[in-house]
């Protein structure tokens, strides 16, 4: 998903290995990105950019006029089965292959529009009929789509347009050759029945209020700090001989404190670990449901209703605003370029939008920034009247030579000594040049070389002659030769970066089926992003930070108290509560390039040899936990229990399998008492050699709360949940945001069971939490507050008569 896909990084790496060694020295001993990046792409031949070219057509990304027919009736059979929601994304891939204008594209909108309507989702249904319309919707076909309409926009309280379709509609009936006689009675009754409501409504009401402010309530920071943007005024910027930079606390800071809120400065969706590539027939027309279908291209809004790029299948947005803004930034160079863009992955696809998004700053700056961070001897621009003396560093970072002019205090930081979220600071995120291995450099030159050909290959007009400080800033790239080599070297820059300061962007997705009533969720990762002042952040194994994200912009809160001095801290992905110390540190040393020495891993080393307890085998005898390498022994001193881990390992792995299958089960919400039965023995099998804290104990209880709640029976779902929550406490902590979620479908539980004391006592517990990791925008907080409104407002329980 990152780097490129399997086939072309076989590919390279074999062409790698073929080269005469005194090339591979050539490119080991570049001293300068620059010099990796013009060998690199003088050994790009043209079979190589066949292969590449045929991988890419395996995407199938433009529009394909045999799709919208194909999806439409995919969508209706969804529709007569009543998945709307099914049906509404299978119109939006209809919608994503038709051209405007056409009766295919303004057939799929009208069809999205009824299973929009069915979804009670009025106003976004009004916008497709709206959009059906725009697009030539056929006139033999508009009585039904206008009836549809006005029962919108009477439910909405929109009284006075409804009335106007409903008179309209009259008038056309006057005419009833218009209408077969089977349906101008069922017409005819519906406009009635439309006038009887619009009638009944005295007062317009809109009876869905406008949205909730959700995503950006609570996120505004409280006094913005002079010297970081998007940070607030608790914490200062350092540097450090051995840490580099760093932020700092100036104050103590309180749990829930709200210390950074950014934007990222480029993010690009992910398309999945296995997105779709059609190279037979029988798979040309997918109908699974990717983030792509549901999540807008350019901001990340999760959307029912796609509205796609003019020119591509691929990209889709949440509005027609989305569209234009993504075309303006930067879609209009990305879009002929979508398969090769995903056979290269996600990090070449961010570099290429970072250089792009670069020139909507201030282009002359920048260029000559890029321009000036490129050894003199590696090429020379024409001579312009703006060209300006070049300083000597180098763009791969780590060469460090020092210029003789001023440099601010703060790699990174402007003039004035201000570090901003803007593309001179995601310029100096360090690319660890050294560190990469030869081959990985190799592939990234590689194929960033590819891309930079087929921008050329394009036709598309010079930088100059179409960014005007005046004019709106599309996105062009520059043919000239020497240009595309400054841009080049900039994306080879941003490519290599990405894998130290990448930010996963995340969000909470519900799973399971979606007639649970209690809530099921887990983190799926969304888009890749740059946050240049998240950036700052170092990491610990145990970070005094939480990060949360709403569409593309991300929240750093104080998930502890941090005391004045105090380094703020984020966790890079290996937390002490889901890995051991020694896979922490491998991770951490193969991706980020250092030793972590943070306080978990100095704890952890002292404490390796018995491993982390949701990892740990009991003794079957006595219950205490075994300790040892390849045998283990009961840590009890009375007890003379041993056993081999090898064994024991092979018992786990029956048991997770046995656990699969019960889930499975359950996913198909059919067969839960066989599900319950299947779980129940795995869970006396777990007890005679798990710990009670391992991660699989919890498992099994979780997965027997929710085979209990299937069947409404709340307090056996309640009780096999609080025993899970106990090994989600002890794993990651009484306030940690996976604690918050499960106490959010504690409360879930005792709310539908109606143990009012019980529910009452879980929200605010699970208030407390979250609130200090989300903010009160979150999405579950605000669902806790509908029940804590509802069960407050029951009338008391009268008490029964003594027994």
């Amino acid at each position: 998903m990152d780097l490129p896909v399997d086939e072309w990084k076989s590919y390279v790496l074999q062409k790698w290995s073929l080269l005469p060694k005194s090339i591979q020295v050539t490119i080991c001993t570049a001293e300068t990105l620059s010099d990796i990046f013009l060998h690199s792409s003088s050994l790009l031949q043209p079979e190589d950019e066949m292969f590449l070219k045929k991988l890419s057509r395996g995407y199938l990304v433009g529009k394909d006029p045999g799709a919208p027919l194909f999806y439409r009736e995919e969508g209706n059979k969804k529709f007569q089965e009543k998945d709307y929601m099914g049906a509404t994304v299978l119109y939006t891939k209809g919608v994503s292959h038709s051209r405007p204008n056409t009766d295919d594209i303004s057939l799929c909108y009208a069809n999205r529009s009824a299973a929009l309507f069915r979804l009670g989702q009025y106003e976004t249904c009004l916008k497709d009929i709206t959009r059906a319309q725009m697009h030539g919707y056929p006139e033999r076909l508009q009585l039904k789509m206008m009836l549809r309409k006005a029962e919108c926009l009477v439910t909405l309280g929109k009284l006075q347009e409804a009335s106007q379709i409903i008179s309209d509609l009259e008038s056309h009936f006057t005419d009833r050759q218009t209408v077969a006689a089977s349906q101008f009675q069922i017409l005819q009754s519906t406009l009635c029945r439309l006038k009887r409501k619009v009638q009944e409504k005295d007062n317009p009401t809109e009876t869905f209020p406008a949205a909730l402010t959700t995503g950006f309530e609570d996120m505004n920071l409280r006094e913005e700090n002079e010297q970081i943007s998007c940070a607030s005024s608790s914490v200062t910027l350092c540097t450090n001989p051995l840490k580099g930079r760093s932020l700092i606390a100036t104050k103590d800071i309180l749990p829930g404190e709200l210390l950074v809120r950014e934007e990222a400065f480029v993010s690009v969706l992910n398309p999945g670990e296995t997105p779709p590539r059609h190279d037979g027939l029988e798979s040309k027309w997918d109908t699974r449901v990717t983030n792509g279908d549901l999540y807008c291209h350019r901001c990340l809004k999760h959307t029912v209703a796609m509205v796609p790029c003019d020119g591509c299948s691929y990209a889709k947005y949440c509005s027609q605003e989305c569209v234009q803004q993504a075309w303006d930034l930067y879609h209009s160079a990305e879009c002929s370029l979508g398969g090769l863009l995903l056979t290269l992955g996600v990090f070449c696809h961010t570099a290429l939008r970072a250089t792009l998004l670069a020139r909507c700053e201030d282009v002359g700056n920048v260029t000559r920034k890029l321009c000036g961070e490129i050894s003199n001897r590696d090429i020379c621009l024409p001579k312009s009247k703006n060209q300006v003396q070049t300083v000597s560093h180098d763009l791969g970072g780590e060469s460090e030579k020092n210029s003789k002019t001023d440099e601010p205090p703060v790699s990174g930081c402007d003039i004035n000594g201000k570090y901003e979220s803007n593309y001179n600071a995601v310029l100096h995120l360090l690319p660890h040049t050294r560190n990469h291995s030869p081959e990985h450099k190799f592939l990234c030159a590689l194929s960033v070389a590819a891309l930079c050909r087929q921008l050329e290959a394009a036709g598309l007009q010079t930088l100059t002659t179409n960014l005007k400080s005046s004019q709106p800033k599309a996105a062009v790239v520059p043919a000239m030769c020497q240009e595309l080599h400054i841009w080049g070297v900039a994306m080879l820059r941003h490519m290599l970066q990405l894998q130290c300061n990448a930010q996963a962007i995340t969000t909470i997705q519900q799973t399971g089926s979606k007639e649970n009533i209690v809530t099921d969720s887990t983190q799926v990762r969304l888009a890749t992003g740059l946050f240049p002042v998240v950036s700052l952040l170092n990491h610990s194994c145990s970070p005094n930070t939480s990060v949360s994200f709403v569409s593309t912009v991300a929240t750093v809160r104080a998930s502890q108290q941090i005391g004045k001095g105090q380094e703020i801290l984020h966790c890079y992905g290996p937390h002490e509560s889901r890995m051991g110390v020694a896979e922490r540190q491998q991770k951490l040393r193969s991706q980020y390039f250092f030793d972590c020495d943070c306080l978990a891993c100095q704890n952890g080393k002292r404490r390796a040899a018995a491993g982390p307890r949701w990892e740990a085998f009991c003794c079957h005898r006595c219950g205490e936990l075994m300790q040892g390498d390849d045998v283990l022994n009961c840590g009890s001193a009375s007890c003379t229990e041993s056993a081999s881990r090898d064994r024991l390992v092979s018992r786990l792995q029956d048991l997770q399998q046995r656990v699969g299958k019960a889930q499975k089960l359950l996913r198909n919400g059919k067969l839960t008492e066989r599900a319950i039965q299947l779980l129940s023995g795995c869970q006396r099998d777990a007890e005679s050699f798990l710990s009670a804290e391992h991660s699989l104990v919890g498992e099994i209880e979780d997965a027997l709360a929710q085979a209990y709640a299937a069947l409404g029976d709340w307090h056996k779902s309640a009780a096999h949940l609080q025993k899970s929550l106990r090994v989600v406490e002890v794993r990651h902590g009484p306030a940690s945001v996976e604690m918050g979620h499960e106490l959010f479908k504690l409360a879930q539980i005792f709310f539908n069971g109606f143990a009012i004391p019980e529910a009452l006592n879980t929200i605010q517990k699970a208030e407390k939490v979250l609130l200090v990791h989300y903010g009160r925008g979150n999405d579950e907080l605000q669902e806790l507050q509908k029940m804590k409104s509802c069960l407050l407002d029951l009338p008391p329980v009268p008490e029964g008569p003594a027994v």
